[in-house]
């Protein structure tokens, strides 16, 4: 009988989602503060997903929405969100599970997630003894040790060169 383990990459997974939450939260509450503004790339196919029917037929896959100047009725709960965006002059509803969110942005912070777990998913598929190097010493910027060790969640590099791009590459099964 195999025993229980600790999902921490999907523990990992459902704080990074949080950040999403509480960002939208905040705009929610008090609306965008100066430049901000979010970047929210979804499966449209995901269960949960609610949009237009023309919509979907434009975007089968994934869709990138954006938050800036004009939208309406953000509503925020534990699973999911929803908003009303302008397309093509029209204002149309979505309702979005964080579970369908692909990634996360507001380039004026130079910040951005990338999602790429299933939260109700098998642990095991998506880690191995062999990706993990847990003896690696990090610094303060969570970077691995002069020894050259890997650190537990790699930082990509974004165009303007300040790295605030959190995903979990060493974690993931090759």
């Amino acid at each position: 009988m195999d025993e229980p383990s600790i999902s921490y990459e999907q523990l990992v997974e459902r704080a990074l989602r949080g950040v999403l939450r509480e960002a939208l939260i905040m705009t929610r509450d008090s609306g965008l503060p100066g430049q901000h503004h979010f970047y929210i790339t979804f499966r449209t196919g995901h269960s949960g997903v609610q949009m237009p029917p023309r919509l979907k037929a434009m975007h089968p896959d994934e869709m990138t929405i954006v938050l800036q100047h004009q939208f309406w009725e953000l509503t925020v709960e534990p699973e999911w969100f929803s908003i009303e965006l302008s397309f093509s002059g029209k204002r149309e509803y979505l309702k979005v599970p964080f579970e369908a969110v692909t990634a996360f942005a507001d380039p004026y912070a130079k910040f951005g997630l990338q999602f790429q777990i299933e939260l109700d998913g098998d642990f095991d598929e998506f880690l191995d003894e062999d990706d993990l190097e847990i003896d690696g010493i990090l610094d303060e910027n969570g970077v691995g040790d002069a020894a050259g060790k890997k650190p537990a969640a790699d930082a990509k590099t974004t165009e303007g060169g300040d790295s605030k791009v959190a995903t979990l590459d060493a974690f993931r099964k090759k």
